[in-house]
């Protein structure tokens, strides 16, 4: 989502100034809102920053440092405050990196990724398999041309990693309280379901097949951690099912929007899987960013933790209890983030 500048003219991302109360990315989203109309969830760690020159009628230019948080819009509105001072408008990112001006927002705009679009296990396509790599190595040439037959292990990672974008999706809707609870309950335990098909038919492929594009247990350590997130996705589920929770803290809500921007990381770096070689520096700072956002939610969670027993941990030990259960959920969602991010460095420094 690209606007107008009131000043200029030129397609800016929507930003404002800090404001009073708000922690950074939610005063990114009331900006996205009051500039463009968004609704959505932020994910409280920053994509990275971008400098611009602020031009003013009637004092000097002052140079500016922008922070750019990643927003999952839920929707677009009829009404907001400056519709009618800006032009609004929605580009492929490629669009959207020539539109602007200023370098290093191009930079960010070119390695940001839309997550992979989800489907069933019934309407998943398999992707082609990629050639590249055989003009260079003839065994990988002979490799590649057993892999067809030889199990579909990248189609099935891809599928798995489309599970995880809807369940964390579904999950960040469920805690901002985005639609029914119940309905979003629902779509965690049919992609929880989906994964598990995933994962069996991994496992099957790696008892079955001759030759495998990695090491065996590096095979079922991956889909293994991949699948351990979605099963703590589906158990944050199970925990607001079971305890009748209907409102959740804050840092909570702050937590599932680190979850949907690991999920939209994972489901980038599982197809590069494909060329290790070619693609070991990307892999590199996707792995990096899942980490880094791991970090920050752990401080998310102790400082949450802290709140709800400040709040509830003596007037209320069953609140606490109940409480501490999800942010236990949540927590070990991101580690398993962690633990894919962890698994695909080992790829990338064994075969790359």
């Amino acid at each position: 989502m690209l606007i107008t500048s009131r000043d200029t003219g030129r397609w800016v991302i929507p930003k404002g100034n800090p404001i009073p109360g708000m922690a950074p990315h939610e005063a990114a989203a009331e900006e996205a809102f009051e500039e463009a109309g968004i609704r959505g969830i932020p994910c409280p760690s920053a994509l990275g920053t971008f400098t611009y020159i602020k031009r003013r009628r009637t004092r000097s230019n002052r140079e500016l440092t922008v922070a750019v948080y990643p927003l999952a819009v839920v929707e677009q509105v009829a009404s907001w405050p400056e519709k009618d001072q800006r032009d609004t408008r929605w580009f492929a990112l490629d669009a959207a990196e020539k539109a602007v001006t200023e370098l290093q927002l191009k930079a960010l705009i070119a390695g940001f990724r839309e997550p992979v679009i989800p489907a069933s296990l019934a309407q998943r396509v398999l992707p082609a398999f990629r050639t590249t790599a055989r003009k260079r190595v003839p065994m990988v040439a002979w490799f590649q041309a057993l892999m067809p037959t030889q199990g579909r292990f990248f189609d099935h990672f891809e599928a798995h990693a489309a599970t995880l974008v809807a369940g964390a999706d579904a999950l960040a809707k469920l805690l901002h309280n985005e639609g029914s609870i119940a309905d979003n309950i629902a779509t965690i335990v049919d992609r929880e379901h989906d994964a598990d098909d995933i994962t069996r038919e991994v496992l099957q492929d790696v008892r079955r097949v001759f030759v495998t594009p990695f090491d065996r247990s590096a095979i079922t350590s991956l889909i293994g951690v991949m699948d351990d997130a979605i099963d703590q996705m589906n158990g944050t589920a199970k925990a607001v099912e079971l305890y009748e929770v209907t409102t959740f803290e804050p840092q909570m809500r702050d937590m599932a929007g680190i979850v949907v921007e690991a999920a939209r990381v994972t489901a980038e770096a599982i197809p590069l899987l494909r060329s290790l070689g070619t693609n070991a520096g990307r892999l590199h700072d996707l792995t990096a960013r899942l980490i880094q956002i791991e970090g920050h939610a752990d401080d998310i969670h102790d400082a949450g933790l802290k709140a709800l027993f400040k709040a509830h941990g003596k007037t209320a030990p069953m609140d606490f209890i109940v409480g501490r259960e999800i942010y236990s959920h949540l927590e070990k969602i991101v580690d398993r983030f962690e633990d894919v991010a962890n698994e695909i460095q080992g790829l990338v420094i064994d075969h790359a």
